[in-house]
C-alpha cells in the first residue's frame, strides 16, 4: 500500500471500521454500518463521504433512497477493504480499536517495522508534525504496540522505536511502500 492512500484514509476516525464491516458482509447502508461499528452518527457520515471521496465506495445505482442511500465498495476499496478487515481481527478489544481511529495510528505502525529514529520515522511521514508524531508513539508505547530502546552509546543517546506483537502485525498487514 502506498502511504500517501493510507494517511489519507486514515484521516478520518471511522474509514478503516467501515471498509472493514463492509468486507465482512454488513450492508452498505447508513443504519446497518452504524449499528454494527457502534461509531456516533455526526463522525460516521462523515468519514463514509470521505470514503466516497477518496473513490473507495460508490453510491450503489438503482438501490436506496436518495436520503438513505446504498453503498459498494469499488475495485480500489475491495483491495484496502481486505487490509482494514484484516487489522480489525487483530485488534478485539474497545482501547485497541480506540487508538486504530487516531489519525497517525496506523501509519506509523507500518513504518516502524523495522528499528527507526524519530527523524527516519518522519522522514518517511512527510506530513506528519513533530508533535503528533511523538504523541502518537507515547499511545503506542502506552498500549504496548511500539517498543523504544535507547541507543546510549551514541552521543547525543537516541530512542529507537519499533512496532512490537499487535502494533508489527498491524505493520505489516499495511504492506507500506515508501
Amino acid at each position: 500500500m502506498d502511504i500517501r492512500i493510507l494517511v489519507k484514509l486514515t484521516s478520518r476516525a471511522w474509514s478503516l471500521k467501515i471498509l472493514a464491516l463492509m468486507q465482512q458482509g454488513v450492508p452498505g447502508r447508513q443504519a446497518p454500518l452504524l449499528a454494527a461499528a457502534g461509531a456516533n452518527r455526526t463522525g460516521f457520515a462523515q468519514s463514509l463521504q470521505h470514503l466516497v471521496d477518496l473513490g473507495l465506495l460508490e453510491r450503489n445505482p438503482g438501490h436506496g433512497h436518495p436520503l438513505r442511500p446504498e453503498f459498494r465498495l469499488t475495485e480500489k476499496g475491495t483491495a484496502l477493504a481486505v487490509t482494514a478487515q484484516t487489522i480489525d481481527a487483530l485488534v478485539p478489544d474497545t482501547e485497541g480499536s480506540d487508538l486504530l481511529r487516531r489519525v497517525w495510528t496506523v501509519p506509523v505502525l507500518g513504518v516502524t517495522t523495522t528499528p527507526m529514529y524519530f527523524s527516519d520515522i518522519k522522514r518517511k511521514l512527510p506530513s506528519v508534525t513533530d508533535r503528533a508524531l511523538s504523541h502518537s508513539l507515547m499511545r503506542l508505547q502506552e498500549q504496548s504496540w511500539m517498543q523504544r530502546e535507547v541507543n546510549v552509546e551514541m552521543h547525543p543517546p537516541r530512542p529507537l522505536y519499533q512496532a512490537v506483537d499487535t502494533g508489527w502485525q498491524i505493520g505489516k498487514a499495511v504492506g507500506l511502500s515508501v
